[in-house]
């Protein structure tokens, strides 16, 4: 039997070439209006049993080259629990070999563990649902989707954290859930000190547009949505421009842009210490933040990451360096890796959504100790 392959799906993205028995030549559809493109999410039928050769060409060109080599692809078979498949890369002609054997008649493949709109809306129901907690629409997509926030706590501290700017990070999105499943939970000690004295924004996602598409990085109308934030626009950038306008309504103390890393195997902040406007209160706190997480979680570490800016050099238009300077706020982007964690290596999961969730706890527990300081 021929195996058969589709992507016509929330998420989906590929393109299929020749179909030899259980071997495939595949290829990335790159992000509507623009030149990204790394994502992946497809759907295998074949037989059980089948040894699946499916080989994903033309890499050299995707957006960052450096994520293929140690990749292994995300694998289900009943989109619940996702595994990795043995994946090998030739950096020669940018090719990724995916080999894996069958034991249902449908198995998906996809860059990261999928986080669906559907689920989105199950999350953002339920938490609303939640005493306390308020759902509402900040504004909406280009595509019309609206992008949702829930607001809770009493404390006079205004925390937002933030998601998905990069839509293929969808490890942002489970990170999400776990951090709201803490908030939500009437017995987590920590959360109810957070809702005591923090007021919390968040939004787990902020580009659903490309997230149903199955976008790398952009939105509908090919927006890089993280080089918006000095300037959004309704026409590029609503999504932004909405978030935005809410921060400037509330105030902002603390926020955590949440996002995934395609070549760096850790889970790792990055911060703002290039602004104009940086002061040592500010950036006391931001490292006290980050050597506490890393104190409480072997997860977390703080010797990979990206270089840091030269003090007036930070590029505004990305959110963290925007926050932190407009609001003198203690802001950070959070990366984890689409990888493993180099540090604590799962062979059967590398880095995964059960990781993300509880990582988002530590993130707030670490917060909840430090909360005074901020």
């Amino acid at each position: 039997m021929t195996i058969q392959i589709t992507s016509a799906f929330d998420s989906g993205n590929i393109i299929v070439g020749d179909i030899n028995g259980t071997s495939a030549k595949l290829s990335i559809r790159k992000d509507k209006d623009s030149d990204f493109f790394q994502w992946f999410h497809f759907r295998v039928t074949c037989e059980v049993g089948d040894q699946l050769e499916l080989d994903i060409t033309g890499l050299k060109e995707s957006a960052y080259p450096p994520g293929w080599p140690n990749y292994n692809a995300c694998v289900s078979e009943d989109r619940e629990y996702w595994g990795r498949a043995a994946s090998s890369y030739d950096e020669t002609v940018g090719t990724l070999s995916i080999r894996y054997t069958a034991t249902s008649n449908i198995v998906w493949f996809a860059y990261f563990a999928p986080y669906s709109i559907e689920r989105h809306h199950d999350l953002v129901a339920e938490a609303a649902a939640t005493e306390g907690v308020t759902a509402r629409t900040l504004g909406y997509s280009l595509e019309g989707q609206p992008i949702d926030c829930l607001t809770m706590g009493s404390g006079e501290k205004q925390v937002w954290l933030y998601a998905r700017q990069h839509p293929g990070e969808s490890m942002a999105e489970w990170w999400m859930e776990g951090a709201l499943e803490m908030l939500t939970d009437p017995t987590d000690s920590q959360a109810r000190l957070l809702l005591q004295k923090t007021t919390l924004h968040i939004v787990p996602n902020m580009n659903p547009d490309g997230s149903q598409r199955g976008h790398l990085r952009t939105n509908f109308a090919g927006t890089n949505l993280n080089r918006e934030w000095h300037e959004p626009s309704a026409e590029k950038s609503p999504e932004v421009l909405c978030v935005r306008r809410a921060m400037d309504k509330s105030g902002v103390d603390f926020a955590m842009d949440v996002h995934g890393d395609e070549a760096i195997p850790a889970v790792f902040i990055a911060g703002f210490e290039g602004i104009p406007s940086i002061t040592e209160k500010q950036l006391a706190s931001y490292h006290n933040y980050r050597n506490r997480l890393a104190q409480r979680t072997p997860d977390f570490q703080t010797k990979l990451g990206y270089p840091t800016a030269a003090k007036g050099k930070a590029n505004l238009s990305m959110s963290t360096n925007q926050v932190a300077e407009r609001f003198g706020a203690v802001a950070m982007t959070l990366e984890m890796p689409f990888k493993d964690n180099r540090d604590l290596p799962d062979q059967e999961q590398g880095w995964s959504p059960e990781r993300s969730k509880l990582l988002a706890h530590e993130c707030l527990a670490t917060l909840a100790e430090l909360v005074d300081e901020i």
